[in-house]
């Protein structure tokens, strides 16, 4: 009952900053951070909009779909990983009515990419896409999704995989500041980051089968900075601890054991320990450490060529591991002598100042729709099979 009297209150509160004038976007931010997200999926097609300063008054009218398909480059790959995307809807829907969602998934994914020529299509975003068709209906779907596609997804959208990856060299120094002895058993193990891109670019979507899951975790995405979804994958990895330290310390075992996410995460207090870590940890602090990590990888381990396979095949591949292998030999020996000086200069005091998940707003406000940007160029693009 308690629960209950909280949701009403918190229900309530929502819809208080919903009608005011001029809408409380900070409250609704706080919502959809705070324990639960928005409750329910009426809530969130009335806040999503507006924590994506969407106009909903005025949206476009969808074009037909004819023209959308004839001559578009990106139709037959849309249409295979659509088509592949069967779980994505609720069990139990009738087919005629999931293969009508299917096509307009299609319609929306064309539309956004015929509109803003500047994004690449890539497998995983339609993970990303049905989520909000399936909450907010297509028209809804697509103004939110080319928004979120010009903002929050824009890295992934590049014509190379460079940001992306650049994106996933913020997930070491982040476990490393909470967790050094996590940090050097993966560095040990070469186990990289790749497997966290596939939860990096579908926002989780394409890994966690619960939809409700899904859906509370993009709450806390929208209202969030772009980058929150690292800190997100940092904070499973974390909670993990025990398993990845009892772990084999090898490539394949550790990579084996975290792409695998369990189900029964405790989602509310890694939603809460995320959004403290990126309080006290913000990007512009492990900006220096992810360039660094990103020049390791560029001198001695990772041609592109290496990336490709490692995500082709999605088990770790032997080249790879040569190359770290020589790469952390000298590491080593530079890694001694660098961390003397660190433990005599930075003391890890502030790890653990816990940093109330509701004082977030005030950081958060101007930087939620801050873009990545990230200066790192490195090889050409290469198409990404990661999604069986």
């Amino acid at each position: 009952a308690d629960f209950d009297a909280k949701k009403k209150r918190k229900v309530a509160e929502i819809y208080q900053a919903l009608n005011s004038d001029p809408i409380n976007v900070a409250t609704l931010r706080r919502m959809a951070i705070s324990e639960g997200g928005l409750l329910t999926d009426e809530i969130r097609r009335k806040v999503w909009p507006k924590l994506l300063s969407v106009n909903t008054d005025d949206l476009p009218p969808l074009p037909a779909r004819k023209e959308l398909r004839e001559d578009n480059k990106d139709f037959q790959q849309v249409l295979l990983d659509v088509r592949r995307s069967l779980r994505r809807f609720p069990p139990g829907m009738p087919d005629d009515q999931r293969e009508g969602l299917q096509e307009e998934l299609i319609d929306i994914i064309l539309h956004v990419l015929q509109r803003n020529p500047q994004l690449h299509y890539y497998q995983g975003y339609h993970d990303i896409v049905v989520t909000f068709l399936l909450v907010v209906g297509d028209r809804l779907a697509t103004a939110l999704v080319e928004k979120l596609s010009t903002h929050h997804l824009r890295d992934f959208m590049d014509s190379t995989m460079d940001n992306t990856k650049h994106i996933l060299n913020y997930l070491m120094p982040i476990i490393d500041q909470v967790n050094p002895e996590v940090h050097d058993f993966m560095q040990s193990a070469e186990v990289g980051t790749i497997f966290a891109l596939s939860w990096l670019i579908t926002w989780f979507g394409h890994v966690l089968s619960d939809f409700r899951h899904v859906v509370r975790l993009y709450d806390f995405f929208l209202a969030c900075h772009p980058l929150m979804p690292i800190y997100f994958a940092a904070v499973i990895v974390l909670h993990r601890e025990q398993e990845v330290l009892d772990c084999e310390c090898d490539m394949a075992s550790v990579h084996h054991l975290l792409s695998q996410i369990p189900q029964d995460l405790p989602y509310e207090s890694l939603i809460s320990k995320a959004g403290d870590l990126f309080v006290q940890f913000p990007p512009s602090e492990l900006a220096k450490e992810a360039a660094q990590a990103a020049q390791a990888e560029r001198t001695a381990a990772s041609t592109f060529k290496d990336f490709e396979l490692a995500s082709v095949q999605q088990r770790p591949d032997t080249v790879l591991r040569q190359r770290f292998r020589e790469r952390l030999r000298g590491e080593e020996r530079l890694r001694g002598e660098e961390r003397t000086k660190s433990i005599l200069t930075k003391p890890r005091t502030n790890r653990f100042v816990k940093l109330a998940v509701m004082g977030l707003t005030v950081a958060l406000g101007a930087a939620a729709l801050a873009m990545v940007k990230s200066a790192l160029e490195w090889a050409p693009k290469f198409q990404l099979q990661i999604f069986p």
